[in-house]
Parts: structure tokens; C-alpha cells; sequence
């Protein structure tokens, strides 16, 4: 006798995608839905405009800027593989929950369906939601703080994926040179607006790494932080000192902020 072990729930939707009939039709759509095999759609306001929010059962499944709704079906159906609807609106608890975590609020709870996706991306995309409001860090910083301190390029790789951008606010993210760097919902001019909507003052932070000025210190704290970082900017101009390496704080003096942990970028392309 062949004892079958019950097969785990990633294992039975990518069976049940394989499956050449159609889900009966007693089953309703909205039950698919719940189950995490199908999903319903809707369009919600943005800094960046209109985006599509795609969600089931399990979480939000996709995020990207609204366009034509039969194009966008297409797209999921070949990147996901599963059914898509569009619905009237976002369930009223998702809505609202998108709607706090656009607006900063970092401890609400927003389910994600990132079935598919390897642990890799998933770490860096979790590592990102840590990113305050109005700040930035570089790709060298999550590569460090999920313990893949070389992986730069693929912490890059990883963000230019994430399905679910604005709600895993990969704009926060930017060059290991401090310059902005790209973005999948629109590019460059599309990541300095949202990062101007959330408060910080791209031209100055772009001037910034193009003086090599990386690093904020305190003289009278030597403590020393990501420009950005909430501690940095409370800093006054007369007691404001720049580094452009941590080394170079370090040599001085200075120690690492326990708020945005700064990390060494010698050598990180």
C-alpha cells in the first residue's frame, strides 16, 4: 500500500494550475479568491497616480500603475498563472490598511502573497518595509542587514522585481553611491516624486552624494548615520560634520547610529 503525503498549499495550487478543466461551476469565483487560486482587482489613488492593486485570500498579490485593464489581465495571467477579476474597490480593512502604510504607518499589517518568489527576494523585500517614512539606505545596507553582505547587485535584481511596490516601499532604496537609481513604477522622476511626497528633498540628497558627503555626524553625540536617517537631520548646521566613508567616522571617532545602523560600502559596487 502508497501512502500519499497531503500535499502542502503551493503544491496544491500549482496542481490545480495544472489541471487542463475548468474549476466546477458550482464553485463560486469569490471562493477561488479566498482559496489564494484567482484574484480580484481594483485601482486606488497614488502619489504616482492611479495603480492597480491586485489581491486574494492570502494577501496583496501585485501592485502597478493602472493602464488599460485587458492588458493588465494578460500580464498577470503569464507572470502569475492564476484568474483575475476586476472588483468595484478593495476590501474596506485592505483599503484602509494600503492607504496607513502609504501614509508611513509602518506597524500595520498588509498580507502579502509572494508565493513564487525565492526566500532571497522575500528577505529583501521584508528588510525594505523597515525603511522609516522620508528615508532612504542604500542596497549595500540590505544586503548587509540580511546577512548577504556581497550580494549587492542582487538586492538590486531582487527590488526591480518586488510585485508589490508602494506597499514594500522599494523607492527607499537607492545607489550604493547615495544617487537615486531606478524604479519600476515609472523610473527615476517616478521615485523622486514619491520620495518628495513623503518629505525628503531629493535635489539635496543627490548634491549630497555628489560631494561625497555619505555619512552625517554629531560632534557633540559622535554618533554618526545615514544623511537621511530621523537622527541625522535633528543634527544643527554648526554641529553638523560630513564623511564620506565610515571608515573615515570611525578613524574620528564616531560610532554607528543603533537607529539606521550604517554600514561600511568599501568596495560595493
Amino acid at each position: 500500500m502508497t501512502t500519499t503525503l497531503p500535499l502542502s498549499d503551493d503544491a496544491l495550487a500549482a496542481s490545480l494550475r495544472d489541471l487542463r478543466s475548468a474549476a466546477p461551476a458550482s464553485i463560486g469565483y469569490g471562493a477561488l479568491v479566498e482559496a489564494g487560486l484567482a484574484d480580484r482587482y481594483a485601482t486606488i489613488p497614488t502619489e504616482l497616480g492611479a495603480v492597480f492593486v491586485a489581491w486574494n485570500g492570502r494577501g496583496v498579490s501585485w501592485v502597478t500603475k493602472a493602464g488599460e485593464r485587458d492588458d493588465f489581465e494578460l500580464r498577470f495571467r503569464v507572470a502569475v498563472g492564476r484568474e483575475i477579476q476586476p472588483a468595484e474597490a478593495l476590501p474596506n480593512d485592505l483599503g484602509q490598511a494600503i492607504t496607513r502604510r502609504l501614509a508611513g504607518d509602518r506597524r500595520v499589517r498588509i498580507p502579502l502573497d509572494l508565493r513564487g518568489r525565492t526566500p532571497f527576494e522575500v528577505a529583501v523585500w521584508t528588510k525594505a518595509l523597515e525603511i522609516p517614512r522620508g528615508e532612504v539606505r542604500p542596497y549595500g545596507w540590505i544586503a548587509a542587514e540580511i546577512g548577504k553582505p556581497k550580494a549587492v547587485r542582487a538586492v538590486g535584481t531582487a527590488l526591480a522585481h518586488n510585485p508589490v511596490p508602494l506597499v514594500v516601499p522599494c523607492h527607499r532604496v537607492v545607489r550604493s553611491d547615495g544617487m537615486i537609481g531606478q524604479y519600476s513604477m515609472g523610473g527615476p522622476d517616478a521615485k523622486r516624486r514619491i520620495l518628495a511626497a513623503e518629505g525628503l528633498d531629493t535635489r539635496w540628497l543627490e548634491a549630497e552624494a555628489a560631494r561625497g558627503n555619505r555619512y552625517t555626524g554629531s560632534d557633540t553625540t559622535h554618533i554618526v548615520c545615514h544623511t537621511t536617517c530621523r537622527d541625522a537631520r535633528r543634527v544643527t548646521d554648526r554641529h553638523r560634520v560630513h564623511f564620506p566613508s565610515l571608515a573615515a567616522a570611525a578613524s574620528a571617532g564616531y560610532r554607528p547610529c543603533k537607529h539606521c545602523r550604517p554600514v561600511s560600502l568599501a568596495g560595493v559596487a
